[in-house]
């Protein structure tokens, strides 16, 4: 895992750049299932005050990104079964419908631009490096769906992508991953012909297929 550093951008309030970082980090999956967090470990591994690190696990428990026991412990999630195919199920909505807008403005620079990052999680894979390639594996997804011009759609995908980071990064050691995903070459072939079908079903199996693996 990356060390962490205090924030350094003066221009937003030290709980909101906090608040960023840890977020990457567990969308990211370089926190695991299971691992706890406590305010007074926050603030002096950033080495911030009580308040920003206090602030910054209230606003990440709200969005699910981390849960909160009865004895007060907080933590990243452990998902059950259930909640896999919950949140599966939200990705095979969400994400198929982003790509699907999005397809009208897929230019050849878009595309040329999606086969690079590609190229970074196959590298990613081939360093057997999990945080890389959840993280290129995501900017693939998220330059897509941004040229579908459907924010509150991409945010709630990413809320999704948040609560299973630290299950990303379970799913990865499971796999055991030799190559990048057969469906990111379907993703830029359907989307090279205009093909919305095509791009709809190969969004849709890259979105739960791994996913539905944890599932015992």
């Amino acid at each position: 895992m990356q060390s962490a550093t205090k924030p350094n951008d003066t221009q937003a309030p030290t709980h909101d750049l906090l608040y960023r970082s840890l977020r990457t980090q567990i969308m990211h999956g370089e926190l695991g299932p299971g691992e706890a967090l406590t305010v007074r470990g926050l603030a002096a591994k950033w080495n911030v005050s009580m308040t920003p690190a206090r602030e910054a696990l209230r606003r990440l428990s709200a969005e699910g990104a981390l849960t909160i026991s009865a004895s007060g412990r907080v933590s990243t999630p452990t998902l059950s079964n259930d909640r896999i195919e919950e949140l599966a199920a939200l990705r095979a909505l969400l994400e198929p419908e982003l790509a699907s807008r999005a397809l009208p403005r897929a230019h050849m620079a878009l595309i040329d631009r999606l086969q690079m990052i590609n190229s970074s999680v196959a590298e990613a894979v081939v360093k057997q490096d999990a945080v890389a390639y959840i993280r290129t594996n995501l900017e693939f997804h998220r330059t897509l769906y941004l040229r579908a011009h459907a924010p509150a759609m991409l945010a709630m995908t990413e809320t999704v992508w948040l609560q299973m980071g630290p299950t990303m990064r379970a799913l990865y050691g499971r796999l055991r991953r030799a190559e990048p995903p057969a469906n990111h070459r379907l993703i830029i072939a359907a989307l090279r012909a205009g093909d919305e079908p095509g791009l709809r079903l190969a969004i849709r199996a890259d979105a739960t297929q791994g996913l539905r693996m944890l599932v015992s």
